[in-house]
C-alpha cells in the first residue's frame, strides 16, 4: 500500500496582506494534532499569545480522543456502562454537535469514532477495512444513542448507550477553539488578527488601512498552486472540507477522510471540496463536512433552509453559530464552482465562472 503524506491543514488558505503597512510574524505552535498559527499584528504581545495558546491547550486536553485523561476519552471508556459528568464547556460542544447531527440528518455525526478508528486515515495504520468490519461498526454510529442531561450551571452528563460507541468531535472542536480565541481577542480589545487552526481560519477585524482581508480557497485539483478563488472578508471564518486534505491511496484507489455515516466509506458525492463562510467557526466546521457528505444539491438546500430559518426567527436559528449568515462554496469533480448568491461581488474566481444560487 502506498501512503501519500498529507498536511495537517484542513484547507490551504492564502492570506494576502500586501496592503498592510506593517506585518508582525505570527505565533505558531503544534496543538490539537495540527499547526496552529495566530497573528495579532501590533497587538501581538507575548502575554496575549500565551493566553491564546493556553486556551487551545486546555481545549485539546478536554476534547482529544488520544489523551487518556480527556473528558471525551472518559465518555468513550464508559460507553454502554454509565454516564460521565463533564464541564460546561465540554457539555456545550457535545450538545451543539448533536444539534448539528439532527439538522443534517446524521451527515454530521459525532459518534463516528468507531469508523474513524477503523480506517485510520492520517495515521500510520491507514487501511481499507473489510466489509464485515464496516458492517460491525455502522450500528455504533448513531447520534440518537447519545444521552445527555444538563445541569443548571451548564455542566452535565453524557452517556453513550452502547458498548463500543465512540465520540469523535474532530469535526467541530477546532471551530469551537477558534471561536473561543475570538472571545479573548474581543476581551483584550485587539482590533485585527488572523487565526489559523490547521485550516480553520478566522479573519478578525480589518487590515490596518481599513480594507478587507483577501482569503483564498485552494484549487482541489492543484492544491499547491494558485487558489481557485479569493474572497474579501472581515470578521468571518472560512472552513473547507476536501478530498485532498487527509487521504491515502491503496491499489490505485483514493480514500479520503470524510466518511459517509450511512455506508461507512469515504463520501462520494461528486464534490472535491466544500467551503463554509460565516461568523461562527464551530458552525462552519460542522457544516463544511455535512454539505460535502450531502452533495451539492442537498448541501445548498440545507444552507438555504438555514437562511430561511434565520429570517423567520425559528428555533433552528438558535443552534449555536446559526444566528447570522451561513454561506457556501462547492467545487465539483468537473471543476465547476457553485456559491451562495450572497457571495456575488465578494469573490474573485481564478479558475473560471462561478454559478451563484
Amino acid at each position: 500500500m502506498k501512503r501519500i503524506p498529507c498536511y495537517s491543514l484542513l484547507i490551504y488558505l492564502f492570506i494576502l496582506l500586501a496592503s498592510c503597512t506593517r506585518t508582525v510574524q505570527p505565533h505558531i505552535e503544534s496543538l490539537m494534532g495540527t499547526v496552529c498559527s495566530i497573528n495579532a499584528y501590533e497587538y501581538g504581545t507575548q502575554k496575549l499569545y500565551d493566553e491564546l495558546f493556553t486556551r487551545i491547550a486546555e481545549i485539546e486536553s478536554d476534547f482529544s480522543v488520544n489523551i487518556a485523561s480527556s473528558q471525551i476519552a472518559a465518555i468513550n471508556t464508559a460507553a454502554g456502562q454509565r454516564a460521565v459528568t463533564v464541564s460546561a464547556n465540554v457539555f456545550s460542544v457535545v450538545k451543539a454537535a448533536l444539534q448539528y447531527a439532527e439538522l443534517t440528518d446524521g451527515a454530521f455525526d459525532p459518534t463516528v469514532g468507531a469508523l474513524v478508528k477503523l480506517w485510520g486515515i492520517n495515521t500510520d495504520n491507514a487501511r481499507v477495512p473489510q466489509q464485515q468490519e464496516i458492517d460491525d461498526a455502522l450500528p455504533l454510529v448513531n447520534w440518537r444513542n447519545v444521552i445527555i442531561s444538563e445541569n443548571a450551571d451548564g455542566s452535565g452528563s453524557v452517556m453513550l448507550s452502547q458498548r463500543g460507541m465512540s465520540l469523535d468531535l474532530g469535526g467541530i472542536v477546532k471551530g469551537y477553539a477558534a471561536d473561543e480565541l475570538v472571545k479573548i481577542l474581543q476581551k483584550r480589545n485587539v482590533k485585527r488578527a488572523i487565526i489559523d487552526l490547521g485550516g480553520n481560519v478566522f479573519v478578525y477585524g480589518k487590515k490596518k488601512d481599513g480594507s478587507l482581508w483577501r482569503v483564498g480557497v485552494k484549487d482541489p485539483e492543484f492544491p499547491e498552486g494558485t487558489p481557485a478563488l479569493i474572497m474579501h472578508l472581515t470578521n468571518s471564518t472560512v472552513v473547507t472540507s476536501g478530498v485532498y486534505e487527509r487521504f491515502f491511496v491503496e491499489d490505485g484507489a483514493w480514500y479520503h477522510h470524510i466518511l459517509d455515516t450511512k455506508t461507512g466509506y469515504p463520501a462520494s458525492t461528486g464534490l472535491l471540496s466544500t467551503t463554509i463562510i460565516c461568523e461562527s467557526s464551530m458552525a462552519a466546521d460542522a457544516l463544511s463536512t455535512s454539505v460535502f457528505a450531502l452533495g451539492k444539491e442537498r448541501g445548498m438546500e440545507l444552507l438555504k433552509k438555514i437562511a430561511a430559518a434565520q429570517h423567520a426567527h425559528s428555533t433552528l436559528a438558535e443552534i449555536p453559530g446559526l444566528h447570522a449568515r451561513v454561506l457556501g462554496i462547492f467545487i465539483d469533480d468537473a471543476g465547476a464552482i457553485t456559491a451562495s448568491r450572497e457571495l456575488d461581488g465578494a469573490i474573485e474566481s481564478l479558475k473560471g465562472d462561478v454559478i451563484f444560487e
